[in-house]
């Protein structure tokens, strides 16, 4: 009987610490939310939703371990198969991204790419063809042993980054949005990489551009690298970012805040709409977004997110730090 609840002992406490790890559940964009797969409940529909959201084998709010990255999973998560939508946008639109939950431990920083699609769309998009390359990456930002990092910034702002859809030629594109919690980056094999793929396709500007160059899904970080292998817990902290060189003209991070969305779409399939903006808007009202809150947002120590909450997200005041997978509070 010991032995027995030992083990349930420690199967709870394993699956509690990936419950703490996260994934994608929302893009907002113009004030328009989409939902997109979500990867700890959509497995288990027999009918789940066509969106932007590329479908992942992360049922465990797992991550892709630093001996995996020469394998496919790096580019979009484990066994990614493309979205069956996707979403609009427009050249210097900002895309707001909601995770679920992240760890206030899980420190590292936040890197966003593209990948030019095939001119059949992202739909039929083969991740091993896709060549993404950097739009933005905001790492360590002050500070040491262990310092802050954009993941902080993340979860001061109700789980939510931001990124500006940069000048590129118009068509289809894959977004590949991704964490690196560097909490155990010091040892070998010891990074977590999150990535996070969607469909968009973009419009306005960029027709005489040209398409930046991009590598490979499995080129993108080595486990070697010392921005993979990495001792966050150290003084002064001089971080070397993963990955490609940031296109040109893009800044490291626009400037974060907390971002609420005051309606609702679908993603749009492939030959409805010629790439417009789907269908099933629920209400116009405007948008708010703060640095740290806005009028109407959750009240100091009221519950802002966890898993199943469907009520503010953002705080009127104080900042939402999640306490569990399953509460977040608004905290001075």
């Amino acid at each position: 009987m010991a032995f027995l609840l030992h083990t349930a002992i420690g199967a709870l406490f394993l699956a509690g610490r990936a419950l703490a790890h996260g994934h994608v559940v929302e893009i907002i964009v113009n004030g328009v939310s989409y939902r997109v797969y979500d990867s700890t409940s959509d497995p288990y529909n027999a009918n789940p939703p066509k969106v932007a959201g590329w479908a992942i084998n992360q049922p465990d709010n797992g991550f892709i371990e630093p001996n995996a990255f020469a394998g496919p999973d790096l580019a979009c998560h484990k066994a990614a198969r493309p979205g069956a939508g996707h979403i609009s946008v427009r050249t210097g639109d900002h895309i707001a991204l909601r995770w679920d939950a992240w760890p206030a431990s899980h420190k590292g920083p936040v890197l966003d790419y593209l990948a030019a699609c095939p001119t059949a769309g992202c739909e039929a998009a083969d991740a091993a063809q896709l060549r993404f390359f950097k739009i933005a990456g905001a790492a360590h930002l002050d500070g040491a042993n262990p310092g802050t990092w954009a993941a902080d910034v993340l979860v001061r702002n109700g789980l939510v980054w931001t990124v500006r859809v940069p000048d590129v030629p118009p068509g289809p594109y894959v977004l590949r949005h991704e964490i690196l919690a560097l909490h155990a980056a010091g040892q070998p094999n010891g990074a977590q990489a999150y990535p996070q793929c969607v469909n968009l396709h973009i419009a306005g500007g960029g027709a005489g551009a040209a398409l930046p160059v991009g590598v490979s899904g499995t080129a993108l970080y080595r486990a070697d690298d010392p921005g993979i292998l990495f001792n966050l817990y150290t003084s002064p902290i001089r971080y070397p970012e993963p990955g490609p060189t940031r296109i040109a003209g893009v800044p490291a991070s626009v400037p974060q805040g907390t971002t609420r969305a005051t309606a609702t779409s679908s993603a749009t399939l492939p030959g409805v709409g010629g790439g417009g903006s789907g269908g099933g808007v629920t209400t116009t009202m405007r948008p708010t977004t703060t640095g740290q809150g806005g009028a109407g947002g959750q009240t100091l120590y009221g519950q802002c997110g966890g898993s199943g909450w469907t009520g503010p997200s953002y705080c009127a005041q104080g900042h939402c730090t999640t306490a569990n997978p399953f509460y977040a509070q608004c905290v001075p």
